[in-house]
């Protein structure tokens, strides 16, 4: 059964950093491209960063290009987000999770863990 465990959130002022940690469990972490989606209250889970297996190739969501940056330690079964000049609109619970490419672009694998939660003060 696979877990994922997301740390790392906090509260902080804008233009600051923050780093998220997800650790995987349950499956063979380096054979799945991994994402880290961001919810705020009444909206849905938004992708914000996409990593490859193992090709390191990454995708970001046009509002964090430049500012995020996404990574995992397949030896560590962990994927990573460094969250650099943070705003008041990254502010949500972030969720990592296994990905899929669909037609309809990339789909999470798994149920939603318990996410972390980032908010970012002007």
């Amino acid at each position: 059964q696979v877990q994922l465990v997301e740390s790392g959130g906090d509260s902080v002022q804008a233009g600051e950093s923050l780093r998220l940690s997800c650790t995987v469990s349950g499956v063979i972490f380096d054979r799945y491209p991994m994402a880290w989606y961001r919810t705020t209250p009444g909206k849905s889970h938004d992708l914000v960063a996409q990593v490859a297996a193992s090709s390191g190739v990454t995708n970001y969501a046009d509002p964090v290009q430049g500012r995020f940056s996404i990574s995992r330690d397949n030896a560590k079964n962990t994927v990573y987000l460094q969250m650099n000049s943070l705003k008041p609109e990254d502010t949500g619970i972030y969720y990592c999770a296994r990905v899929l490419m669909t037609s309809a672009g990339w789909s999470p694998l798994d149920s939603w863990g318990q996410g972390t939660q980032v908010t970012v003060s002007s």
